[in-house]
C-alpha cells in the first residue's frame, strides 16, 4: 500500500495529464473550425430594398405628316405664273399657280351669253304659251334648252376658276415639279407640288400584336396613363437625344395587323405649332406609364435561367446557405430586372461570387468588393 502523499501525487499527476489532453482535442478542434471557414466562398449580398421607379416604355418611330395634298392641274394649258414661294407656309385657298385663261373665259362668255339669250326667250314663251299662242311643247323644249345652257354655263365658269390652282390644305409647300411656260394636263399623273400639313404631325410606331395587346391592358388597368379615350399620354425624345417639349397622345383605334409580320403600325399625335418636326425624322416615343412605389429592381447580370429555362436568382437563406430561388422579370428598367415575384424586402440577394457557389452550399459573407474563391486548405 502506497503512503497517502504518494497517492496524491499520483492523482495530482493523473488530472494534469487530462488537463493537458483536453486542452490538445480543443485546440485542434479549433484550428479544424478555423480551417473549414476559411475553405468557405467568400460572397457579396444586397440586402433588397424595394423603391420608387418611374415604368415607361420607349418606341422607336417615324414622324409622319399630318396631311400630304398632291397639287394637281384641274385643267389644261399653260403656266403663267407660279404664285408661292418653294418650302414657305400656305393657307388653304391660296392661288399656286395660273393657268393661261384665255380659251376658258371665251368659253364661259359664250355659255352665258347663250344662257342670257335662252332666259329671254324662255319669259317670252311663258307669256305666249299663257295666251295658246304657242304649243305647250315648244315651250318646254325652251325651258330645257335653259336648263342645258345654264349647266353648261356652270362648267365653264367652273373649268375657268380651275385656272387658278389654289392649296387644297394649309401647311408648308415643296418644291415646284414645274415652271412657268409648262403645258399641264387636266388629272395628270405628276403632282405640281406637294402641300404637306405639319401641325399637328404624326409619329409612327410598329410593335407586335402582342405587345399591342399587352399596351391595351396596362391602359384599361391604369398602369399607363391616359389621355383621352383609347389613347395613352406619350412623350417624344428627338434624334439628338433632347427631349421634344409638347406632349402627344398614342391612338389604339382603327387598328389591323400585318398578316406577313404579326406587327401593328400605332399612331400618335404631336401638335408641332413651331414645325420643329419634319416629316421622317427617327424619333423615340416613350410612354407615360405610372409610378411603382415598391419595385423591386435587379441588375440583370444576376439573374440566370436554369436548365428548365426559369429565371432564377441566388440568395442566402438560413445558417448564411445559398438557395436558388424562381423570379418573374416583368419588364427591363435600364440595365435592371423589374421582379414581379420571387423576391420580397429583406431578402440577400448574392452579386459576388456566384461563380462558386451552388445552391445549399454554406459561405461566408464580405464586405462589398471581397467575394472569393474558397481558400486553399494548408499544406499538411
Amino acid at each position: 500500500m502506497l503512503p497517502p502523499f504518494k497517492t496524491t501525487s499520483a492523482f495530482l499527476l493523473c488530472a494534469l495529464i487530462t488537463l493537458s489532453l483536453s486542452a490538445c482535442t480543443s485546440g485542434e478542434q479549433a484550428t479544424a473550425q478555423a480551417q473549414a471557414t476559411q475553405q468557405l466562398p467568400v460572397v457579396n449580398i444586397e440586402t433588397i430594398t424595394p423603391r420608387k421607379v418611374m415604368l415607361d416604355t420607349e418606341l422607336a418611330g417615324r414622324t409622319t405628316a399630318h396631311t400630304i395634298a398632291e397639287v394637281r392641274p384641274q385643267v389644261s394649258g399653260i403656266i403663267q405664273k407660279r404664285l408661292f414661294e418653294e418650302g414657305s407656309e400656305v393657307k388653304a385657298g391660296q392661288a399656286l399657280y395660273q393657268i393661261d385663261p384665255a380659251t376658258y373665259r371665251a368659253s364661259f362668255e359664250s355659255a352665258e351669253a347663250n344662257a342670257v339669250a335662252l332666259r329671254l326667250k324662255a319669259q317670252r314663251y311663258k307669256e305666249l304659251a299663257a295666251d295658246d299662242a304657242v304649243g305647250r311643247q315648244d315651250y318646254d323644249d325652251v325651258v330645257a334648252s335653259l336648263k342645258q345652257a345654264e349647266a353648261a354655263l356652270q362648267t365653264a365658269r367652273i373649268n375657268l376658276d380651275y385656272t387658278h390652282v389654289q392649296a387644297p390644305v394649309a401647311g408648308r409647300i415643296g418644291r415646284s415639279s414645274v415652271t412657268v411656260g409648262a403645258l399641264v394636263t387636266a388629272d395628270q399623273s405628276t403632282a405640281l407640288t406637294t402641300v404637306q400639313q405639319l401641325d399637328p404631325i404624326y409619329v409612327d410606331v410598329t410593335r407586335s400584336s402582342r405587345e399591342l395587346l399587352d399596351l391595351q391592358e396596362q391602359l384599361a388597368n391604369g398602369v399607363i396613363k391616359a389621355a383621352g379615350d383609347n389613347a395613352a399620354r406619350v412623350k417624344l425624345t428627338l434624334e439628338d437625344g433632347r427631349e421634344y417639349p409638347l406632349e402627344g397622345k398614342l391612338q389604339f383605334s382603327d387598328l389591323s395587323v400585318d398578316p406577313n409580320t404579326g406587327s401593328v403600325t400605332l399612331r400618335a399625335i404631336f401638335p408641332n405649332p413651331k414645325h420643329r418636326l419634319l416629316p421622317g425624322m427617327f424619333v423615340k416615343a416613350t410612354l407615360v406609364e405610372g409610378v411603382s412605389e415598391q419595385a423591386i429592381l435587379v441588375q440583370q447580370n444576376y439573374v440566370v435561367h436554369n436548365a428548365s429555362g426559369k429565371a432564377v436568382v441566388m440568395v442566402l437563406g438560413k445558417d448564411d446557405k445559398v438557395e436558388e430561388r424562381e423570379v418573374q422579370t416583368s419588364r427591363s428598367v435600364g440595365n435592371m430586372w423589374l421582379i414581379s415575384s420571387g423576391l420580397a424586402a429583406g431578402d440577400r440577394l448574392i452579386t459576388g461570387g456566384l461563380q462558386y457557389v451552388q445552391p445549399g452550399a454554406a459561405v461566408q459573407i464580405a464586405p462589398a468588393a471581397e467575394a472569393s474563391a474558397p481558400a486553399a486548405a494548408p499544406a499538411k
